[in-house]
């Protein structure tokens, strides 16, 4: 009795200090459990995405890939697979599995190792969350405490399905979803059960278990997961052998990118990080929308790098990359020896490496980085005379042998028919900015060749000399300062004494052809350099200047000497689309963006591009009876229209130069072929579409090369140079590979970046109807003499119809004063000379 009464007293002691101590470490542990809030608002770390306009994926910032899938999206043979192994009690205990403690506290006493066990998914939950890995006896205590917090205010769906978002899978996989992707490239609900065995294994290890790493370990506790789903009868025998015996077939996935849009991808990271900071930026799951369009985006990337692939070809071919064997004295290597050194080339673009194993007389036999053989055709090799400088070539092969031999490395791309090509990394760089004009979105932008090669970003950041395409804005200075496009000048050459440097400044057409007297709209389109020099001293260097300051340019950017109307001035890819947009939209200055909406993780809208319209305020109608005002009052009125970019230009002027452009594609009009001039851009017409305007643009040397070109609903710019400023793009000659008429002479704006144009173009154009620029109001049209500019009563070769601004059209005809009509500008080339 004294015994039992002893036995009594001990266990009261025992249960009251252990309830005292429970209390204890309650309290201690305290400050780290969480709240309730915290719980039912926990965020995962998912990574901000970067989709086109049209939702397609372009790239995905984030140290952690996450895809979080909900309970119910999630296939019932991946949860047995992770209960069976993990926690095969979870529905049944309160978050902490006494009998698995017990078997744990057994092996401490019995080994003394801390090893870590019996944690349920409860535990494993609040330690990923709240916890760190430290192997600590308080951490076990807190990780007790915070379970069973946890199911306390969660439900058992609520705590799974955060924990399988949660859980780190190896290769910065963070959760099923996630694993999916990176390992199979599937979404969850397509994986078959030995891939949902694998993933469930590798909650224990992540990185020893990886079955890209360690395939045969990960098979080993594959298998180890399928047995015990085997034991606890959720799946068949049969369904465990087959699934035993399947073969591992994981591999890396990186994030299922359908978009190839690097350059204004780093532009929406950049953004992104700037409004929300980097942490917040990377991590909440920002869905980012752009502005470009997946088609048209897709179309500029193709055009610029075939561009470019089209100019280095002109120029020759510079040889292999390396020498893998030397075909005179050496044994050719085995195709498993040149696959290991191919390994490490890099493949840039879309550029494929390969070595070449046999040459025949015009044929050349190549095996690829992927172990492909294949061969090359005469038509594939031919272009590729020898690279000399930018200036010279050499003759044209004849033989296969004048280009390759066996051991060279080279590199090859991939025609439309699927044959190869012998190709060769360009070494100029190029960008294309393409924008609507009527509100600022940036349709496309391109900034180099390959993101990979170089992310620098030429579209933004590359202030180049615009030559030629500056000239739209010259003679919009001259339209505004009493100038018409049937005004003459004298189209003859300049030479002025500088006093200040002891020499004569000369500058010259290119080419170097002069026509006399001639109308503002032909110089524009055929790019006359002394008429736009003689149009800047005519309005006034400083006004000139002020004038283009208008169209968003920098100050500094507007160099204050007459070589800016020759283009002197340095402006990036999207300056300029911007500017020369005030010629497509009537007048006004957009405001270009490249972000339509961002979204958070829920798909809440946070933000939304309200563009500036290429509008004009709507004045409302107030009436002094409807409202009682005095009449100061009522024509104080706020416009309607609060989204309406500034005009900077009239409408009238803007249709004048943007018609005066349209000549530079399409020439004098229906009787080009009599008078015998065309326009710079006329490549365009290669597009067979009659609402085109557009500008060549090329510096001294062929230095920077630039196209840009509209109609109402487009403006893109192309620009291709080298990014060393100093380095001209050189001459090309003709070879039997290639047309005559495009190829030889000097690199221009017209046959260096206008391909490109036009190539993206066909593209961006496709299936829309023509969008030409109407003329406004406030406008004539008269007939004019082609020679003098006056009115003309003839309907033939001589005249055509040009249009005015009212009060600005000539009032005499041709015949009473053709005699007098270039006194004035001969009196003037007399002073110069």
């Amino acid at each position: 009795m004294i015994l039992l009464k002893r036995t009594l007293q001990f266990f009261i002691i025992c249960t009251f200090l252990g309830l005292i101590t429970l209390v204890s470490l309650y309290y201690y542990v305290k400050s780290d459990i969480p709240s309730v809030q915290v719980l039912k608002d926990v965020q995962l770390q998912t990574p901000m995405q970067v989709f086109s306009k049209d939702g397609l994926l372009i790239n995905q910032f984030g140290e952690k890939r996450r895809i979080p899938v909900t309970i119910d999206k999630i296939p019932q043979p991946l949860i047995n697979a992770i209960l069976a192994t993990e926690d095969n009690r979870f529905y049944d205990h309160i978050g902490i599995d006494p009998i698995g403690i017990l078997r744990s506290a057994l092996v401490l006493i019995s080994t003394g190792e801390k090893k870590q066990g019996a944690s349920t998914i409860t535990m494993q939950l609040a330690r990923n969350f709240f916890l760190t890995r430290e192997k600590a006896y308080i951490r076990k205590v807190k990780e007790i405490f915070i379970a069973l917090h946890i199911e306390n205010l969660l439900s058992k769906d609520e705590i799974l399905a955060l924990y399988l978002n949660k859980i780190e899978l190896g290769n910065r996989a963070f959760g099923i979803g996630a694993a999916a992707q990176v390992y199979y490239g599937k979404d969850l609900n397509e994986l078959n059960l030995a891939q949902m065995a694998m993933i469930a294994g590798l909650p224990k290890a992540p990185s020893a278990l990886n079955p890209i790493r360690n395939p045969i370990r990960a098979k080993a506790r594959r298998n180890v997961v399928l047995g015990r789903m085997l034991d606890e009868n959720y799946i068949s025998r049969a369904e465990y052998n087959e699934a035993t015996n399947a073969p591992i077939t994981a591999k890396f996935h990186g994030a299922e990118i359908e978009l190839y849009a690097p350059y204004i991808s780093e532009m929406v990271r950049a953004e992104m990080v700037a409004r929300y900071g980097y942490e917040r930026a990377y991590n909440t799951g920002f869905k980012v929308f752009t502005s470009v369009e997946s088609d048209v985006q897709a179309a500029a990337q193709t055009a610029l790098v075939n561009n470019l692939h089209a100019y280095d070809m002109r120029h020759g071919y510079r040889g292999p990359q390396q020498q893998l064997w030397n075909f005179a004295t050496q044994t050719a290597l085995s195709h498993s020896e040149i696959l290991e050194k191919l390994k490490p080339v890099k493949e840039i673009g879309p550029l494929l490496a390969a070595a070449v194993l046999e040459v025949g007389e015009q044929s050349a036999t190549v095996l690829l980085k992927n172990g492909e053989q294949a061969s090359l055709d005469w038509d594939n090799l031919k272009w590729a005379r020898k690279y000399i400088t930018r200036y010279r070539q050499g003759f044209p092969p004849k033989t296969a042998g004048d280009i390759l031999n066996p051991g060279e490395q080279i590199l090859l791309r991939k025609n439309d028919d699927g044959s190869y090509l012998l190709s060769q990394l360009p070494e100029a760089s190029s960008a294309l900015v393409s924008l609507d004009p009527n509100d600022g979105r940036i349709k496309a932008i391109v900034g180099g060749y390959s993101f990979e090669q170089s992310q620098y970003n030429r579209a933004v950041q590359a202030k180049r000399q615009v030559g030629s395409n500056i000239k739209p804005f010259i003679y919009s200075a001259a339209l505004n300062n009493g100038y018409t496009l049937a005004s003459i000048l004298n189209d003859a050459p300049i030479n002025q004494w500088d006093k200040s440097l002891g020499v004569a400044w000369r500058p010259k057409n290119s080419p170097a052809v002069y026509n006399g007297p001639i109308r503002i709209r032909r110089a524009l389109a055929q790019s006359k350099n002394v008429i736009s020099v003689r149009l800047l001293r005519g309005v006034g260097l400083q006004r000139t200047a002020d004038h283009l300051l208008k169209f968003g340019f920098q100050n500094s950017d507007i160099n204050r000497s007459e070589s800016l109307a020759l283009g002197s001035a340095s402006i990036t890819p999207l300056e300029l689309a911007r500017g020369m947009s005030a010629f497509a939209n009537g007048g006004h200055l957009i405001t270009p963006y490249f972000i339509n909406e961002i979204q958070d993780s829920a798909g809440n809208v946070l933000f939304k591009t309200e563009p500036l319209l290429a509008c004009d305020p709507v004045i409302p109608q107030l009436t002094i009876k409807q409202f009682e005002l005095t009449p100061e009052l009522a024509n104080s009125q706020e416009p309607i229209a609060t989204h309406c970019a500034p005009r900077i230009i009239s409408k009238q002027n803007a249709f004048l130069i943007a018609d005066a452009m349209h000549s530079a594609v399409w020439g004098g009009g229906s009787w080009a072929h009599k008078t015998g001039w065309s326009g710079t851009g006329w490549r365009a017409q290669a597009l067979e579409r009659r609402d085109l305007s557009g500008k060549t643009g090329t510096t001294n040397d062929s230095v920077d090369t630039w196209f840009s070109g509209f109609n109402r609903d487009i403006m893109t710019s192309v620009w291709v140079g080298f990014d060393n400023p100093g380095n001209p793009l050189g001459r090309s000659t003709y070879n039997n590979n290639m047309d005559k008429n495009q190829i030889s002479g000097a690199e221009s704006g017209a046959k260096t970046a206008q391909p490109a144009w036009v190539e993206f173009m066909r593209v961006a154009l496709a299936g829309k109807p023509e969008a030409p620029i109407e003329p406004p109001e406030g406008l004539v049209s008269v007939r004019i003499d082609l020679a003098t500019g006056l009115l003309s009563q003839k309907n033939d070769y001589t005249s055509r119809f040009e249009y005015f601004e009212k009060g600005t059209s000539p009032t005499k005809y041709v015949m009473q004063h053709v005699e007098n009509v270039f006194e004035e500008d001969t009196k003037t080339e007399e002073e110069l000379f």
